[in-house]
């Protein structure tokens, strides 16, 4: 039996006829960029993640380098994040001339590590010396400025809720607010996942000084081509992000700082409208399938043989607990097994064959393998199984099934 890894094709025959009216009521307004239907897909998105501002974008990566501008974050400038993401979240850091620095993720939950992260913060960074300092720490060296002797400051940290599971946001805000770094949340894989905090139930992407989700085709909301969108709090900096989307004109023509065309169309708002009221049930479904596989290992015994996805917050009484954008074991001879389900007309993928501090491009950052042996250990044993909301139960039985043949 073949089993997609993820198809779109149910989806878009539920919603083809609201779909192709949206996209023909944006051709007949000629209203193609920065329109209404851009502008009402803000609000809901709002409205759905209970966050004062939503900025809608081109793509999840032009989200992440819009924040960065806005935030005056560049050369002289580092950001702490994962080495265990895709390329984007550290990409965008040193595309405006910052330096990413990793911290190690926690094996469970493939997340950033809040105690890795706590320990880079005082111990790393001390031993150092004057090569990195912070802005308003209250812990480590202080500097206003930039020093002007090559020393780095450390300005943000940008977790990563990975395949769809929050990180546990609270000790990370607890450190950022003890060193003065603003939260920049990678939600990109993250749409509607749940998260306890500050005694509340708040949603991936509105706990950060600023949050981006990416609506690339893939994603459990996704449109029919790249957009995005920036969530943030301030209303200074929403005005900021606006005006770097758009070339850095304000007024018109008239350009203050230097932008880029990151502005989201009227026709992938539209479709993403249209999808958006639906994303709840979708998230309910992905869940379900999720709680299907985990019946099917266990009741095969397999959960001794291979590692399933962590749920942290399941018995916290939150609703998207986590919301599966990926399905992601841990299993032995990984690339043995993936090609046993190939054979099988199977399709699975590797999220991700590398950690970033092993990708050629970021070389010149100086770390080695070692340095980040979680995140080594994960891009050698994980693997995503098929899952998406409409997937049958007999498709994910053949998948099990076939997994128990390797294994026996």
């Amino acid at each position: 039996m073949r089993v997609p890894l993820l198809d779109l094709s149910e989806q878009y025959r539920a919603l083809e006829e609201p779909i192709r009216e949206a996209i023909d009521d944006v051709l007949m307004s000629h209203r193609f960029i920065l329109g209404p239907k851009g502008e009402a897909f803000e609000k809901a998105i709002c409205a759905y993640c209970k966050a004062p501002h939503a900025v809608g974008v081109s793509s999840g990566t032009d989200a992440l380098l819009a924040i960065l501008m806005a935030l005056g974050i560049g050369r002289g400038d580092a950001v702490i994040t994962t080495p265990y993401t895709f390329l984007a979240t550290a990409g965008c850091i040193a595309r405006v001339g910052a330096t990413p620095l990793f911290v190690d993720i926690d094996p469970a939950t493939y997340n950033i590590s809040p105690a890795a992260l706590e320990t880079f913060l005082e111990k790393e960074c001390e031993a150092v010396g004057e090569d990195v300092v912070f802005p308003r720490a209250k812990h480590g060296k202080l500097a206003a400025s930039p020093t002007g002797d090559g020393s780095l400051r450390i300005r943000a940290i940008v977790p990563v809720h990975l395949f769809g599971l929050c990180c546990e946001m609270e000790p990370i805000h607890q450190i950022s607010e003890d060193y003065q770094l603003d939260v920049i949340e990678d939600a990109a894989q993250a749409i509607g996942a749940e998260y306890p905090f500050g005694g509340k139930t708040a949603r991936a992407g509105a706990m950060g000084e600023a949050g981006f989700f990416s609506f690339y085709p893939s994603k459990n909301l996704g449109a029919a081509g790249d957009a995005g969108m920036i969530l943030c709090r301030d209303d200074q900096l929403a005005r900021q992000m606006r005006i770097f989307r758009d070339q850095g004109m304000d007024p018109r023509y008239y350009h203050g700082v230097i932008g880029g065309n990151f502005r989201l169309d009227e026709i992938q708002a539209a479709i993403l409208a249209v999808k958006l009221p639906h994303l709840e049930s979708w998230s309910v479904a992905r869940r379900a399938a999720a709680d299907f596989y985990g019946t099917e290992f266990a009741r095969l015994g397999l959960t001794e043989k291979i590692v399933l996805p962590a749920e942290s917050y399941r018995e916290r009484g939150l609703t998207n607990h986590h919301i599966y954008h990926q399905y992601v074991i841990r299993a032995p001879m990984r690339d043995a097994l993936r090609e046993h389900l190939a054979e099988r007309e199977i399709e699975t993928a590797i999220y991700y064959p590398l950690g970033l501090h092993e990708q050629e491009c970021f070389a010149y950052l100086g770390y080695k393998k070692g340095d980040f042996p979680e995140t080594e250990r994960a891009a050698r044993e994980t693997l995503a199984l098929p899952i998406y909301p409409e997937i049958s139960r007999d498709a994910q039985r053949c998948v099990v099934g076939a997994i128990a043949e390797f294994l026996e």
